[in-house]
């Protein structure tokens, strides 16, 4: 199969993978980032040590293992031709994409917030984030909802498209690996300082295109939720930096401009409390933003869906351009 080949089918597994996520989301039962989950605890009760060279051995076997596992699987598929290398990027894009599930999530909870149940509405945060669900009243619930989104976007959709894109399986998969244990050990809590130290920096490492490609998107996208992408740029521009993560400034910053509301302050999680940077102008989310944070990232992941299948075509006519050249020279 020609490299240029290989690039459309690519792509067209990209968009079969996020237009399966949009049908069905997240299975319910038998998800394999679940599985993956269950046995990254299993390996941490063996491999834990609470210091640096452990978690680097612990993160290196499991992303590893995942991104080796992807490569055999699309050489296997590419045998059986575009069809195949087709089907094995949707099934893999698919499997590592949570857009749907994400934005669900936040429009159920905009309802619970709008029906004023706090207690359901708490039930919901451990789906989004790591906070202390009890420590927040109907403001902390609305403003940690809207963060997570946002950051969120980037991490379950904009990334994972991206690496398809570039990447192909093994890129796509490694991702969904690398952030699966970022969300686990990732903490900068007394266990994970040092064991968590290696999943955290890679997981900073492999978003940082991502982050800043859901950054272009929210601005492209904010008039869809009426407003401006002046305004989505400027608070990009002046506030993402001093966010703690490099990444989730960029996203948190780029969709609070877009969706003109405040965020940031006061941060409770289990490992401690910090004090989080302004990101954009504005009055705090009230709980109509959260609905429209939801909008706004179901704009961004189809825009990144689209770019990514581009990109896809794209990288694969410049692959296939290098080997007719290296080819050509070889004669």
């Amino acid at each position: 199969m020609k490299l240029s080949g290989r690039g459309t089918a690519r792509a067209a597994g990209i968009l079969l993978g996020y237009a399966a996520d949009v049908a069905f989301a997240d299975p319910v039962r038998w998800h394999p980032v679940a599985g993956f989950g269950r046995a990254a605890a299993w390996l941490e009760t063996r491999s834990y040590r609470d210091h640096r060279p452990a978690g680097v051995a612990h993160t290196a076997v499991l992303a590893g293992a995942v991104v080796a596992a992807g490569a055999v699987s699309a050489r296997a598929a590419g045998r059986l031709g575009w069809l195949g290398e087709t089907a094995v990027t949707a099934a893999a894009t698919w499997t590592a994409l949570g857009g749907t599930s994400l934005t669900r999530v936040g429009a159920d909870m905009a309802t619970r917030l709008e029906d004023g149940d706090l207690g359901a509405a708490r039930l919901l945060v451990p789906s989004l984030c790591g906070r202390d669900p009890d420590s927040l009243d109907a403001a902390g619930v609305t403003r940690a909802t809207v963060e997570s989104v946002a950051e969120n976007t980037s991490d379950a959709t904009v990334g994972p498209l991206w690496w398809a894109a570039v990447a192909g399986v093994p890129g796509v998969l490694g991702y969904r690996a690398v952030n699966t244990l970022d969300a686990m050990i990732g903490y900068r809590s007394s266990r994970y300082l040092r064991f968590g130290w290696a999943a955290a920096r890679l997981d900073d490492v492999v978003n940082l295109p991502p982050a800043r490609v859901t950054g272009v998107l929210a601005v492209l996208a904010a008039p869809v939720v009426g407003g401006a992408p002046e305004d989505a740029v400027r608070a990009w521009r002046r506030d993402a930096r001093s966010h703690p993560s490099p990444n989730a400034g960029v996203a948190e910053a780029s969709m609070a401009g877009a969706l003109g509301v405040r965020l940031g302050g006061r941060t409770e999680y289990p490992h401690g409390v910090e004090q989080r940077p302004t990101l954009g102008d504005g009055p705090a989310p009230a709980i109509a933003d959260v609905r429209r944070a939801a909008r706004l990232s179901a704009a961004v992941q189809l825009g990144a869906a689209l770019g990514s299948a581009a990109l896809a075509v794209a990288v694969g006519e410049l692959r296939f351009r290098r080997g007719q050249r290296r080819r050509l020279g070889g004669l």
